[in-house]
């Protein structure tokens, strides 16, 4: 009898009564922690990219490619609320003088930085 494709390419059979069941595993992932982006980058694709989801899942790549992404957004958010914070003015001395303007505008500048990230990058 001539091999399957399956077992051309390693793959094994376990018998049980009289079928051949297929010996499937998933592939061994690495776990490394996955922050607040990536966790929302993962129930979008769950949600709304069911396909991709399940292929990064399967082939084992899920959890370093979420890694990346959070990785990524973190440093756009460091980056973008340095930037818009020297544009602004809202400085350490301002935050010296008056606490509560400096409270209210660096969350502004949080809100619209997290709005840009998950615009760019998130629910993409």
């Amino acid at each position: 009898m001539e091999k399957t494709i399956f077992e051309q390419m390693g793959g094994t059979y376990t018998q049980v009564g009289d079928y051949y069941l297929p010996n499937l595993q998933i592939p061994e992932q690495e776990t490394k922690p996955i922050g607040m982006w990536g966790q929302r980058h993962k129930r979008y694709l769950r949600q709304n990219h069911k396909v991709l989801y399940i292929n990064l899942l399967t082939s084992g790549k899920l959890n370093s490619y979420l890694t990346d992404i959070d990785k990524q957004a973190e440093e756009m958010f460091i980056l973008l609320v340095k930037e818009l914070a020297e544009n602004e003015n809202v400085t350490e001395q301002l935050k010296a003088e008056n606490q509560m303007l400096w409270m209210h505008q660096m969350n502004n500048i949080h809100n619209r930085v997290m709005e840009i990230i998950n615009t760019d990058l998130i629910y993409v």
